[in-house]
């Protein structure tokens, strides 16, 4: 999953851009609000985390103008503010959930991971798929109940497929997911993630509809 990180301290930055990373996100991280209107203008993103106190453009300016273009992007707001006014303020802006600051990587990642499945519709902390199941919150994935390994983008591919079964996404879509800016895109890249889930998961799971992309068929009507 693809999201923008909007933090000026470059140390916290820095940071939860490594830890998130290291989670199976692909990570865009800016300094300023006026950077982060334009990395909305330009690329899709799966969330976004911000912060409020930000140079040029406050988070919440970002906010309002995010929602104002009815962008639905779900906003995790992360600041120091910690009063009552200051999150009403936020959710009132159209934040879609609120961390204060010093906080712990796993309850953001584990926020991230709820407006995701909210986002999706989802509602169940575990996306089963007939006969295989993956966990979000730890990053697990199984088969007939035995366990599977996967690389972080293998589990950032299959989770962004079974998220939207029945519906397809092309190579450029799932590239989006999986790299961040700066990060080096081989030109058959996906192609080799999906060879290798068809290895560990099965060749029937994921269908090439050629020229247009993948998609991970529903089961009998059901995802």
């Amino acid at each position: 999953m693809r999201i923008l990180l909007v933090e000026d301290d470059t140390l916290l930055g820095d940071g939860v851009r490594v830890g998130l990373k290291q989670a199976g996100f692909a990570i865009d991280w800016v300094q300023d609000g006026l950077a982060a209107k334009l990395a909305l203008e330009t690329e899709p993103y799966a969330l976004m985390v911000l912060d409020i106190g930000l140079p040029k453009l406050s988070g919440l300016d970002v906010l309002k103008w995010l929602r104002e273009r009815h962008l639905n992007v779900p906003v995790l707001i992360l600041t120091a503010r910690d009063t009552v006014a200051d999150r009403v303020a936020g959710l009132n802006a159209g934040a879609d959930d609120y961390l204060i600051k010093p906080f712990d990587l796993d309850e953001l990642i584990a926020r991230l991971n709820a407006l995701l499945r909210r986002s999706a519709g989802q509602v169940a902390l575990i996306l089963q798929h007939g006969e295989i199941e993956l966990t979000p919150s730890t990053h697990q994935v199984s088969k007939n109940g035995q366990a599977i390994e996967l690389s972080a983008r293998e589990f950032t591919l299959l989770h962004e497929l079974l998220l939207h079964v029945g519906r397809v996404q092309s190579r450029e879509q799932l590239e989006q997911h999986l790299y961040g800016w700066g990060e080096e895109v081989e030109s058959n890249s996906v192609e080799v993630h999906i060879h290798h889930l068809r290895k560990k998961l099965g060749v029937e799971l994921i269908r090439t509809l050629r020229g247009v992309g993948y998609v991970i068929d529903k089961v009998d009507g059901k995802s």
